[in-house]
């Protein structure tokens, strides 16, 4: 999984002031539950000494994801003032947190991003036409997004409305445009739902290298009549939701793949903290692989570079790193020279690797001597 949207958190040098929020709006009165959190969290930054301006930009920036409906979080985080990321969450924090750092941890909201498969969506429904109408009329929803980021950040939805004549010139419109998003998207699926004679013909459009993507959904009749699109949510979400929770990108499968052989073979893979914090202080790391659920890991040393962190201070000293700090969350600190270095992650399930510490990382390079 590449980390490119991370880059305007780290733009803005620290300390950092970061929320992680439940702003659902499936509550009893949800705005004033965000008000009481605003509270909450104005509070405990200001004990932990974060100045007024960056505390006003955490709390003013809560709740502004008010036309997502359903269970959700909110990633916030805010630098001198100024909001540095603001992100929403599928799935809510188990609790509400607000520290003032100097390293934001920002992988809690990157796990929420795995395992980040890009796909289309198509549903094919009847439109509720006046009495009296000759013709059925259907609508053609397309949407693309990236799981499961898309169940509250999901894209723009472009809406077709068409009579059995029109589909075959809007069916090629559509295959057109899904081909064209697809060359740079390269997705996982195309999820299509809907009349099985309109869908099934839209396939027949699609370039071959797409039609091994194709997954088809069956929806009750009585569904399709009705579309249900709740506000802010991806179209088809308990859909998606049972084609790709649990599964990996192609990307990411990949790199677990080499990461096991490399293993194997004793050479160009690291595991546990110690191996995987040098790799990452080189610069060595090509992905760091990360266990879900997190394993428990001890603090890291870090400097104010990103590849400045080892397990020791007396380590970094010696490398020359005269101010260094304990940093307590050590995800915070590893996240951040994973994209201080250009490096990708790849959140794997439990039961599908063990790994010391929960951490590995696959190298660019082999360097027997490090």
């Amino acid at each position: 999984m590449k980390l490119a949207f991370l880059g305007p958190l780290y733009a803005r040098p620290g300390p950092y002031a970061c929320a992680y929020l439940d702003t659902s709006r499936d509550v009893e009165d949800p705005d004033r539950a965000i008000d009481l959190r605003r509270r909450h969290v104005g509070d405990a930054l200001a004990e932990q000494g974060a100045d007024m301006a960056t505390t006003g930009a955490v709390t003013h920036a809560m709740g502004a994801d008010h036309d997502i409906s359903g269970r959700h979080g909110q990633a916030i985080f805010a630098a001198r003032g100024h909001l540095s990321l603001i992100e929403e969450l599928p799935r809510p924090p188990v609790r509400d947190t607000a520290v003032f750092t100097t390293v934001p941890d920002a992988m809690p909201l990157v796990r929420q991003h795995a395992p980040d498969l890009p796909y289309a969506v198509v549903a094919v429904h009847r439109t509720h036409e006046p009495e009296g109408a000759l013709d059925d009329t259907w609508e053609i929803d397309v949407q693309y997004g990236r799981w499961p980021i898309a169940r509250v950040a999901p894209g723009p939805l472009s809406r077709h409305r068409v009579t059995h004549e029109q589909w075959p010139h809007t069916a090629t419109e559509v295959a057109r445009q899904i081909s064209e998003w697809a060359y740079d998207a390269d997705p996982e699926a195309v999820v299509l739902c809907g009349q099985p004679l309109m869908t099934a013909s839209l396939a027949g459009r699609l370039p071959r290298r797409l039609t091994g993507r194709v997954i088809r959904v069956t929806k009750d009749a009585d569904l399709l009549e009705e579309w249900p699109e709740p506000p802010g949510r991806a179209i088809l979400e308990a859909d998606l939701a049972r084609l790709f929770d649990g599964r990996m990108s192609s990307r990411d499968q990949a790199r677990l793949d080499r990461y096991l052989s490399c293993r194997a073979h004793g050479s160009g893979a690291a595991e546990g903290l110690a191996p995987t914090v040098a790799a990452l202080r080189r610069g060595q790391v090509e992905a760091l692989l990360v266990t879900d659920p997190p394993a428990p890991r001890p603090p890291l040393y870090v400097g104010v570079a990103p590849r400045q962190l080892a397990v020791s201070a007396a380590e970094l000293h010696a490398l020359g790193v005269e101010s260094c700090w304990e940093e307590s969350a050590p995800d915070a600190a590893l996240i951040r020279a994973v994209v201080g270095t250009g490096a990708e992650l790849v959140v794997v399930p439990e039961d599908r690797l063990s790994l010391r510490d929960g951490v590995g990382a696959l190298l660019r390079y082999a360097d027997e001597d490090a």
